[in-house]
């Protein structure tokens, strides 16, 4: 397929700072091919800016708490540059292309085509999309919900770029319908985090926020690359590596970020070329390798507590914990023969990262998708609360859990009702406050959803921002499962592959931006959102939309909801019409939200409580509790390797700005797999050697990649590595965990071949 490539592939390691002048390098040839040369600088400026801008669209890294004027990064500049661009998706376009056609062109090509400017509606008969009013767009969703023989023949999707205000009337909608078919992109990315740590400490987010981060003698990095994933992280990495913090990185693959960076805003340093350290120890452990690895650190600390008691903290562990003793036993009854093995790492190197969290009297221990995409992902990450627990490290300033969420919102949407298996106590509130009875039985998520497409047990799919057809494992599966639907509905921005696979009858329906006016009856309106830890603050657009049929994401929800629930007395019209009565509604529902409009106009918003912050554990013995989990077994095939999937760095989610990955040293390549150049060897593989992938699920079946190259990299032996979403073909819709539901993208059994020729 055809990309922005404009040269032949190159491979050479990188070894500059991140950020620093790259990054500027990059931003600046990157807003000149976008022709955003003035309103990119501009959008810049209101960016993350207190409660006057708008929120960056891409990540869920919190603003600076100091109110800082350019709290930017270049994979943020990008996105908002590439959601203002100046190109159009109208009726011109689709009348000259069928979807037939464009279903051939790249992920990027799509994109690149602009932003849709009207709705549409798929017509069989010649293979295109063609302009429709919102009205009967509206009438046509409505009517297909409204004949449905069950409402949970209908599912509600929702990417994590989705605001607070929408959410909440989002699963309003789907519950007042019927159904608590709402699966999101948590299901695919930080389900294993929300329930681990609701199992371990009674809330299912962090407990830490940026000023833990500015006061922490301590950072452990698992499973991220935040130069990519939250470059925003890099700044406080090098002001704690400046502050004399210890920071250890814990992933296969050393990334940029975990070793120097130069943070664009500083001045100086971007004048003076001078790089800032950003980690004490790099630890290497296999793919999968993470749980055994803290269980070393672990057992370390508890065998240095015999001659030092003050290695752990006692008292805190006798007042707040519950199950400590079977913790210590299984520790102790784990041999560090098994944990090298399955860990990938050497007892000697395990120590040192255990001498650093004992040494520290304040420890952060933060994560992302790495740990949660295993089968063993809940275990793994009860394992991190359980290491924070040995030695006090909750409940106090510069000490905790901290997940990098990765959309911008996606903590925000579970906190506002996304959820397919809601509590009891949020129905009983929500029935309450808004007059409905919401229904009580869980609903599907992500995989389950697929799977009851291609059975035919949902009809209606309804995909609310995100491109869900290539984000999801088993991508041909996927597709047939969405093509076997009755009508699919995507509220999108720009043209994507969900676009192209769709039910026998399909919608486009194109909504604002963040960066855009949002303008109602009441005036210009704003949203919220909830960063990952746990900060809400309000999101203000700047630009004129780019086309005047645009709707509000709300106004498209309330749409809907006029036409599918026809005697509905929920005040859809009202809420439409000025947000703050949507936020009125939202702080009498959801607990941490009362006085809502008057809290999130604070400056910088508000911080959502955590009971969990102040020892306060919603858990069933009502104290934070251990857990005692066994070490995951390993799936060793002959000759097989684990396969994780994974972003470059020049895309976001499934968005690809280029075939550029510049931190990998790649250029004009995505069809390529990482290995560790002794696997190559016996493999006899070199540099460039195309290569066809095929993995191995839990059921035998098997997947196929072909033609792709393979590159040598710094990763341990028995491990490899490639690009999402290319590479989601090779998961298949069984092999998700049982813990969490989440495919196991990162714990993928393959074998690499040469190619025929």
């Amino acid at each position: 397929m055809a990309t922005d490539s404009t040269g032949e592939p190159s491979f050479h390691p990188y070894t500059h700072p991140a950020a620093g002048w790259g990054a500027a390098k990059s931003v600046t040839a990157f807003l000149a091919r976008e022709g955003e040369g003035i309103a990119g600088p501009r959008a810049v400026m209101k960016m993350n800016h207190e409660n006057t801008g708008f929120d960056c669209p891409g990540c869920a890294w919190p603003d600076d708490m100091k109110g800082l004027h350019l709290d930017i990064c270049e994979n943020g500049i990008k996105h908002v540059a590439w959601e203002m661009t100046h190109k159009r998706v109208g009726r011109e376009f689709f009348a000259a292309h069928t979807v037939t056609e464009l279903s051939n062109w790249s992920e990027f090509e799509l994109e690149n085509q602009g932003r849709l400017t009207e709705p549409m509606s798929y017509d069989p008969g010649t293979d295109r999309y063609l302009p429709i009013s919102w009205a009967d767009a509206f009438e046509l969703v409505g009517r297909s919900l409204r004949e449905l023989a069950d409402p949970n023949q209908a599912a509600f999707y929702t990417s994590g770029r989705l605001g607070n205000e929408a959410t909440f009337l989002y699963q309003l909608l789907a519950r007042e319908l019927g159904t608590n078919n709402l699966p999101d992109c948590s299901n695919m990315c930080h389900e294993a985090s929300g329930r681990a740590l609701q199992a371990a400490l009674g809330t299912g987010k962090g407990t830490v926020d940026l000023v833990d981060w500015e006061a922490t003698d301590a950072l452990f990095i698992l499973g991220v690359n935040a130069a990519s994933n939250a470059p925003r992280m890099l700044t406080s990495l090098v002001e704690a590596h400046k502050r004399g913090a210890q920071i250890v990185h814990i992933n296969p693959l050393v990334e940029a970020a975990a070793r120097k960076a130069i943070i664009p805003h500083d001045f100086l340093e971007m004048a003076t070329f001078r790089a800032t350290p950003t980690s004490t120890l790099n630890l290497q452990p296999r793919i999968g390798g993470d749980m055994a690895l803290l269980r070393g650190i672990a057992k370390a600390v508890l065998e240095q507590s015999k001659s030092d008691p003050k290695a752990i903290d006692a008292e805190f562990i006798d007042r707040y914990t519950f199950g400590f003793d079977d913790y210590r036993a299984v520790c102790e009854a784990t041999s560090w023969a098994e944990i090298e093995s399955r860990s990938g790492v050497s007892a000697k190197d395990i120590r040192k990262a255990a001498d650093i969290y004992r040494v520290a009297d304040r420890s952060i221990v933060s994560w992302c998708l790495g740990v949660t995409q295993h089968e063993h992902g809940v275990d793994t990450v009860r394992e991190i609360v359980n290491l924070l627990l040995l030695r006090g490290n909750l409940g106090r300033e510069g000490a905790g859990p901290s997940p990098v969420r990765g959309h911008s919102n996606v903590q925000g949407n579970r906190t506002c009702g996304i959820d397919h298996r809601p509590a009891p106590a949020f129905l009983d509130r929500l029935a309450e406050v808004c007059g409905i009875y919401p229904p009580r039985e869980h609903g599907l998520d992500t995989v389950a959803t697929i799977e009851a497409m291609a059975a035919g047990r949902v009809r209606v799919f309804v995909g609310m921002g995100g491109n869900f057809a290539i984000a999801a494992p088993d991508t041909a599966y996927t597709f047939e499962a969405l093509r076997n639907c009755e009508l699919t509905v995507q509220v999108s921005t720009k043209l994507n592959r969900s676009h192209l696979v769709h039910g026998r009858r399909a919608l486009i329906l194109p909504c604002l931006g963040r960066t855009e006016k949002d303008m109602q009856r009441s005036g210009i309106q704003s949203t919220s959102v909830e960063d990952s830890m746990s900060m809400v603050h309000l999101s203000t657009g700047m630009k004129r939309p780019a086309s005047p049929h645009l709707l509000s994401e709300p106004a498209i929800i309330a749409g809907i909801a006029q036409a599918a629930l026809p005697g509905s007395r929920t005040p859809w019209q009202d809420y439409v019409e000025d947000y703050d009565r949507i936020r009125d509604t939202m702080a009498a529902v959801l607990d941490g939200f009362e006085d809502f409009n008057r809290r999130v106009r604070l400056p910088l918003g508000f911080r959502i409580r955590q009971p969990a912050r102040e020892l306060v554990f919603r858990t069933p013995s009502g104290r934070a509790e251990f857990s005692a989990a066994a070490l995951p077994e390993t799936r060793d095939l002959p000759g097989a390797l684990t396969l994780a999937t994974m972003r470059s760095h020049d895309q976001w989610n499934t968005t690809i700005y280029s075939d550029n990955d510049r931190y990998r040293g790649i250029k004009n390549l995505r069809t390529l797999v990482f290995m560790n150049a002794e696997d190559m060897r016996e493999r006899q593989l070199r540099e460039f050697d195309e290569v066809d992938i095929t993995s191995i699920a839990r059921d035998g079946s098997t997947r196929k990649l072909l033609r792709y190259k393979v590159i040598p990299y710094d990763i341990p032996r028995g491990c490899a590595a490639g690009y999402m979403p290319e590479m989601n073909v090779l998961c298949a819709i069984g092999d998700f965990s049982t813990q969490s539901d989440q495919p196991i993208m990162k714990n993928l059994t393959v074998r690499v071949e040469r190619s025929e020729p």
